[in-house]
């Protein structure tokens, strides 16, 4: 054992997947994927209309 082989090793690193290589699971989350970004897009549209959810600001106690 030299000094210079200390510390953690780096793994080695995977080989990265074709583009064009997916299998039906990987469609199917993606599919899902983006039915949930349309979900929030539409619930954020909706909600951005409203005013304040909650008007909890600062409650004043009404003593002088």
């Amino acid at each position: 054992m030299s000094g210079r082989e200390g510390g953690k090793k780096k793994p080695l690193k995977a080989p990265k997947k074709e583009k064009g290589d997916m299998d039906e699971d990987d469609m199917a989350f993606k599919q899902k994927q983006r039915e949930e970004q349309k979900k929030l897009a539409e619930a954020k549209a909706k909600a951005g209309g409203k005013g304040p959810m909650g008007s909890s600001g600062i409650k004043k106690s009404g003593k002088k």
